[in-house]
């Protein structure tokens, strides 16, 4: 006897369908898998006897054959559980419904045959529902991340004995389930910006670096206020919408993390231990799989102390820093997962920390900081729009009884009404994203013109500053976005003065860098 049954499995982002084709011939019995599984995959048939058989069927005696075709698409998970068991019970005769539902089944077996969640449920029935099909059946567990989507049918089991009484009641398929509404968190407890002490110039350039999707760095001393700043970067950016829901969500699917919580509620901010390995950082493995830059599309990724990081790690970044992806090959497989995350690094000006500190000593030489400084290369520097010092902070305004500044929620208005003038002025742009950081050189020409004061003083930043055209490229992103938050048309001479101020890398050869 011969049964078919689709299942899917996910290839990177995409997912390609799998038809699981089961045989049962005579012979001595034995279960065999062929068709390029893993390990996960080959210990299916352990789960799946032991589900048949809890739930109240006989395991057939037969020579079981299953086949996952087609052949050269490597399989990998336990989400092919299901579609097994009910094509072994359909070979078998055991499962006789009247209409076969034209589904993707998708679930992992338990041995007392309850369906437990898989991984990747979202980029799976996302990707699918995209080519057409239209009905899947998934574990109950898995509704929280899928429930959003816009998809024909969608059926959820608790357990294989759940399926089976719903195949043989011979039920339709083209039931309609509306998406579920779906809202962002109110308040995720970001750092508000009137938490942070001080440190004016540092707030004003966390809010054009919002504004405008900019990476930024920030130098200073310990205690300056850089990690508290990155933190509040979160409660800045504009309101999180459900289609850059669904784009996160779905990476973090891959990753196990939205199993029970379904989507995202807000931006995402990774923040990676500076020992973290090349592949943790931004994905790898035998079968490639998404690391932390990917984790952090559509948010915020925050390297602390970032000349502590491995350098092989720092300049894998360089790459998808230009392009918002991240290309993976292995011996074992191939793929690409999206990352467009906003980089804010910060680092000290010096291993001690103290170099520039008005009342604290550095006692770092010359060579020791310019060893340190080395490790964060100049091309990954030319990638990072806005460099920023930050002065040791005062006794007054450490002993300041109540905020002094304005809050997030303000800084978020003015954030949220300069993206919307990008999103205007780039809406019939083919570009991935519409904020200033992501323009092209073509782009540039275009919608950053600049007043001729402006574009002499440009000119005298270059020839004194000794800036490369990545710079120089970055510092008319910058000023655009500056611009927009003034909802000025053109950019002016003010507009570059306060770009150029934020390259403070670039004034301070003292470093080293």
């Amino acid at each position: 006897m011969l049964a078919k049954v689709e299942s899917a499995c996910l290839m990177g982002m995409d997912a390609a369908k799998v038809h699981v084709e089961v045989s049962l011939a005579r012979g001595l019995p034995c279960f065999s898998m062929v068709g390029l599984p893993d390990a996960a995959v080959r210990e299916a048939k352990d789960r799946v006897v032991a589900a048949i058989r809890n739930t109240g069927f006989e395991f057939p005696s037969r020579r079981v054959t299953v086949n996952l075709a087609p052949a050269e698409i490597k399989k990998e998970g336990s989400a092919f559980d299901l579609a097994i068991a009910l094509g072994i019970l359909l070979a078998s005769e055991a499962l006789k419904p009247p209409l076969w539902p034209r589904c993707v089944w998708l679930g992992e077996l338990a041995l007392d045959g309850a369906l437990r969640p898989i991984r990747g449920a979202l980029p799976i029935v996302h990707s699918l529902a995209s080519k057409g099909w239209a009905s899947f059946v998934i574990p109950e567990a898995n509704v929280p991340e899928v429930s959003f989507l816009d998809v024909g049918a969608l059926h959820s089991f608790s357990s294989l004995r759940d399926v089976v009484a719903w195949i043989n009641s011979g039920m339709p398929v083209s039931e309609q389930r509306p998406p579920a509404p779906w809202r962002p968190a109110d308040k995720p407890g970001w750092v508000d910006l009137a938490e942070v002490k001080g440190q004016t110039v540092a707030k004003r350039a966390l809010e054009v670096a919002a504004a405008g999707n900019h990476n930024l760095l920030f130098v200073g001393c310990p205690g300056t206020g850089k990690s508290m700043l990155a933190h509040a970067l979160p409660g800045i950016m504009p309101p999180w919408t459900l289609e850059e829901t669904l784009d996160a969500s779905r990476v973090h699917s891959i990753a196990g993390e939205t199993l029970h919580q379904g989507l995202l509620s807000s931006r995402p901010f990774r923040s990676p231990h500076h020992s973290v390995s090349s592949a943790a950082l931004v994905g790898g493995g035998d079968v490639p799989s998404p690391g932390e830059i990917s984790l952090a599309h559509r948010g915020v990724l925050f390297l602390d102390e970032l000349p502590e990081f491995r350098r092989d790690a720092l300049e894998a970044l360089r790459q998808p820093m230009e392009e918002g992806v991240i290309h993976i090959q292995r011996s074992r497989g191939r793929a690409s997962f999206p990352a467009d995350f906003q980089l804010i690094a910060a680092m000290n000006p010096c291993p001690c920390g103290n170099l520039g500190h008005p009342k604290k000593e550095c006692g770092c030489s010359n060579q020791r900081i310019q060893k340190y400084s080395a490790k964060v290369s100049a091309p990954l520097l030319d990638r990072i729009d806005l460099h920023v010092t930050l002065p040791a902070l005062q006794v007054d305004e450490l002993l300041e009884a109540g905020p002094n500044t304005e809050t997030s929620d303000i800084v978020r208005r003015r954030v949220a009404q300069a993206r919307e003038i990008q999103r205007r002025r780039y809406q019939d742009e083919n570009h991935r994203d519409t904020s200033n950081a992501r323009l092209s050189r073509a782009q540039l020409k275009r919608f950053c013109h600049l007043e001729p004061d402006a574009r002499d003083l440009l000119k005298q930043a270059i020839d004194k500053l000794g800036l490369s055209a990545r710079a120089f490229d970055r510092i008319r992103k910058v000023s655009r976005t500056i611009a927009d938050l003034e909802k000025s048309e053109t950019i002016q001479a003010r507009h570059v003065a306060e770009a150029v101020h934020y390259r403070a890398l670039d004034r301070e050869p003292r470093w080293g860098f």
